[in-house]
């Protein structure tokens, strides 16, 4: 008791004029439960009062640009007749296991959002003893795992709440060829394509819908990997289908191709009608004269994917690849297998040209 009197003394001291306590990522205006402690499995107890957080064990689906609530809620057992002062922190766990990212702090109806957040996401308490977090405008960053913790006097408690973004992985290389992208640069060239950098989980939920390549690219967390549902000598030997692994790689020093990962839009793509066929540079004349822009690689995708776009016409996109979509496919449009076709980086030539527009 003592030395926990200390411990407040000098972080009161730490804090100068304002003299309040900082403990959790809070300030506090007093020091509660100060014979609180936690049983080491998940419950916290004080004064015989168990503080219970209480979140969705299944994940939370959704698409980008919408508005989630993510579900938090907490309880005391037995049932505590008066209510008392708590505070609330939200945090994003990253991938690699590294420092949590802070989302908002909230104590009474003050609440702070931090970085990316900042403006974005507030707490829906329609009942005492609520404190879900919901976030607007949803990004392709933003899918993960969130931690909901309640923070009583020196006690918390926590929960998990995950949130998946329905979207669509496809593999990318860049125009100067196969195996040229570091990690960074592999982060980099799916940002630019209107993506990010496909997590193992998104990568692996597409080879169960069929996704077949045969070239390694690099995942969120560091690995290189490449989904096989038709295995063949060239593409690790005729074992059972599954994801291929190079394990993790140096980030720096060793290349590969990327996967990446895009879900909804917020726009539109479409094949423009245009009288002749145009050079890269003609097609983006072409779009911007119809208040549009070249349509980058992961919204093709995307419109392929959640909208069915289907043209048996090669066009031109923003990194200077010709591709096409085929949702249904038929003769005389590529293989019998839905996807969007590409014919790589042409140094010259005529084609079609896909546009994006903003609704």
């Amino acid at each position: 008791m003592l030395l926990l009197s200390l411990v407040v003394t000098l972080l009161q001291l730490g804090r100068g004029s304002c003299g309040l306590p900082f403990y959790n990522g809070f300030y506090y205006d007093h020091v509660m439960n100060d014979k609180g402690n936690g049983n080491g499995n998940g419950e916290v107890h004080f004064n015989g009062v168990k503080l219970v957080v209480e979140t969705p064990e299944d994940a939370i689906f959704t698409y980008r640009g919408a508005n989630i609530t993510l579900p938090c809620r907490y309880h005391y057992e037995p049932t505590l007749q008066t209510p008392r002062k708590i505070r609330v922190k939200w945090s994003k766990l990253r991938e690699d296991n590294t420092k949590e990212r802070d989302v908002l702090v909230a104590i009474g109806l003050k609440h702070r959002s931090f970085g990316e957040f900042r403006g974005r996401v507030h707490l829906r308490q329609r009942g005492e003893q609520e404190a879900s977090l919901v976030i607007s405008d949803l990004r392709l960053q933003d899918y993960g795992k969130y931690r909901c913790e309640v923070i009583d006097g020196l006690e918390d408690e926590s929960g998990i709440v995950e949130l998946e973004l329905r979207g669509v992985v496809f593999p990318y290389q860049p125009y100067h060829g196969r195996y040229r992208l570091n990690f960074h640069e592999a982060k980099k060239a799916c940002e630019e394509q209107d993506a990010v950098i496909a997590s193992f989980e998104q990568l692996f939920k597409s080879w169960e819908e069929g996704l077949d390549w045969c070239n390694a690219g690099w995942l969120l967390d560091g690995t290189v990997q490449y989904p096989i549902s038709m295995p063949r000598e060239p593409c690790g030997g005729k074992l059972a289908p599954g994801i291929r692994s190079y394990g993790e790689r140096h980030k720096n020093l060793h290349y590969f191709d990327v996967f990446c990962f895009s879900s909804a839009l917020k726009g539109k793509v479409y094949y423009l009608a245009h009288p002749e066929k145009l050079t890269l540079e003609e097609a983006k004349q072409a779009c911007q004269d119809d208040g549009a822009e070249l349509a980058k690689v992961g919204q093709l995708y995307a419109a392929w994917k959640f909208f069915s776009l289907d043209r048996c016409d090669a066009g031109w996109l923003a990194d200077g690849s010709i591709r096409y979509p085929i949702a249904f496919p038929r003769p005389n449009c590529g293989p019998p297998e839905p996807g969007v076709r590409s014919f790589g980086f042409p140094d010259k030539g005529k084609f079609g040209v896909y546009c994006y527009k903003l609704n």
